[in-house]
């Protein structure tokens, strides 16, 4: 097995934690001369609600969308990836990355995750479903705590 990494996507929330995400797959990127594609997955409002609400949601996800996109543009522009290489897709968030790292040969996801305990560990995270569902080396950042929240 290689350790060159050719491919590293960065799956990011848009929270403040998502420069820490992106802040760590850099330097590996730049390390192996890869490519970074950076994405985030907005989960369609039919999920959240059950698809039980008698009216048509397209306009609110649109506007999600396109802010989800300034975003995801806020966080990655100022590092040089380019547009092309920036993603909003719509979907469940640990399968849409698997399927996204599949389809353009990703060899490295980099992914945040709280290190929760209990029935929040329980319960499943993005950075758990993409662990065990992902056919190449996925980075779990630890984010959301003390000592990332003073850095």
């Amino acid at each position: 097995m290689s350790n060159e990494y050719r491919h590293i996507l960065v799956a990011v929330d848009l929270t403040k934690d998502s420069h820490l995400v992106l802040k760590r797959a850099l330097p590996i990127a730049e390390r192996n001369g890869a490519k970074i594609s950076i994405m985030h997955t907005l989960e369609p409002l039919g999920f959240a609600y059950g698809g039980d609400i008698p009216m048509d949601l397209t306009s609110i996800q649109e506007q999600l969308d396109g802010h989800a996109r300034e975003r995801l543009s806020d966080i990655a522009t100022p590092h040089g990836i380019s547009a092309a290489d920036q993603h909003v897709v719509v979907g469940m968030p640990d399968s849409e990355i698997q399927r996204f790292a599949k389809e353009r040969q990703v060899d490295l996801i980099v992914v945040g995750s709280h290190g929760r305990h209990g029935f929040a560990l329980l319960l499943g995270s993005t950075s758990t479903g993409v662990l065990h569902g992902a056919e190449c080396d996925v980075l779990a950042v630890r984010v959301g705590n003390d000592k990332t929240a003073a850095e």
